[in-house]
């Protein structure tokens, strides 16, 4: 067993002690039986909707007794009904938009984390709009950053093109929409900074503007809306779920992604703030499930997936700098969970073997029905 085989057993045991102690102090919980599943929905009538975050959280602030408080939705709320698993293993670049694209295509790429560039591989959303003839407007990403605009698509070197998923990087359109209205940048600085590793604030790129117009069109959204509403929140990724809630209004998506990234703040090294982040990506997992269960569309035949893109570095690597950063490739860094609940997901129930975090995509396809022949996950079974 190597050191992060090692570390991420040790994590799973402890996640699962805690979480034990948690169902024992709940009244009424069940959590660990052996609930059966419940009936698959035909796979034509599946959606999925995957909610992963850019930047993790250590268990030290969330699953140990010290972090717990940081995370009541996910442990009262969403675990409960959820299959969980204690012990994935992130083995590739632990950059943000890097990492989500191999969590999307299935195989760990080797690009430069901060490089404009798409995929290698085939991407999930490829794989099924090819494999069960979707349009375009059947599968979706809501993104942070600039660094996500190439996401939704392949580079096209192993699959036909045209097949990617609708890209929206909110940011960008309120950057655009601020543009527009001519509102002074500074009211909206709390929104707009693309990438926490750097001190910058997002820019409109040339095609921001069509962009807008175009998402105006499609999501009947106009520019004063977008600026009134991003005036009542107090986070990107609080714009990014309510992007998120207009594109399942108007189109109910068949697979929806959303990546949140309050949660890498923890670069900046204000502790306070990475805490806040992740009570409010707590808060916001528990909001996107009750949007699903509330959606007529979507309640009774969604399945949600939620997950960590990694870790971050632990306190006594002396290469790294705790909390803040995930630079060291220690195991802790690698080490982390995932979590999946929906029709035909047994409830209450935690699996300790290792998975990794590429095994989602061909998860995927065994649910809805379609092949991912260059994936190097494995399908897991414990939730097929």
């Amino acid at each position: 067993m190597d050191a992060i085989s090692r570390v991420a057993h040790e994590r799973a045991i402890t996640r699962r002690d805690f979480l034990r102690s948690v169902a024992i102090a709940g009244a009424g919980s069940q959590l660990f039986s052996f609930a059966p599943a419940l009936a698959l929905q035909p796979q034509r009538d599946r959606k999925v909707v995957v909610v992963t975050f850019g930047g993790g959280a250590r268990d030290k602030e969330t699953f140990a007794a010290e972090g717990q408080e940081n995370i009541p939705h996910l442990i009262r709320e969403l675990i409960p009904q959820a299959t969980f698993f204690t012990q994935v293993v992130n083995r590739g670049i632990l950059g943000h938009y890097v990492a989500n694209a191999s969590i999307a295509t299935g195989v760990y790429e080797r690009f430069d984390n901060f490089a404009h560039v798409a995929p290698e591989n085939p991407t999930v959303f490829e794989y099924f709009r090819k494999g069960l003839r979707r349009p375009a407007q059947d599968a979706w990403v809501i993104a942070p950053s600039n660094g996500f605009n190439r996401i939704g698509q392949s580079s096209g070197a192993l699959f036909p093109g045209g097949y990617g998923a609708e890209v929206v990087l909110p940011k960008e359109l309120l950057a655009s929409a601020a543009q527009r209205e001519d509102m002074h940048p500074e009211s909206l600085d709390f929104l707009l900074q693309d990438n926490y590793e750097n001190p910058f604030l997002v820019s409109p790129s040339l095609h921001a503007d069509t962009q807008l117009d175009r998402l105006q069109q499609i999501l009947r959204i106009s520019v004063k809306e977008i600026i009134a509403h991003a005036g009542t929140l107090s986070s990107a990724d609080e714009l990014s779920v309510f992007v998120m809630e207009q594109v399942m209004r108007q189109f109910s998506p068949s697979l929806l992604w959303i990546t949140l990234h309050d949660m890498d703040v923890a670069h900046s090294g204000a502790y306070s703030l990475y805490i806040d982040a992740i009570q409010r990506t707590d808060r916001l997992c528990a909001e996107i499930w009750q949007k699903i269960e509330s959606h007529p569309e979507y309640k009774g035949r969604t399945t949600l997936v939620i997950l960590p893109d990694f870790g971050r570095d632990s306190d006594f690597d002396g290469a790294g700098n705790g909390f803040q950063h995930h630079r060291t490739g220690d195991a802790l860094s690698r080490t982390t969970w995932i979590m999946a609940l929906g029709p035909g997901i047994r409830e209450n129930f935690t699996v300790d073997r290792p998975v990794e975090s590429v095994d989602l995509v061909p998860t995927i396809g065994s649910w809805m029905g379609f092949e991912t022949p260059y994936a190097k996950g494995r399908p897991v079974t414990e939730i097929l």
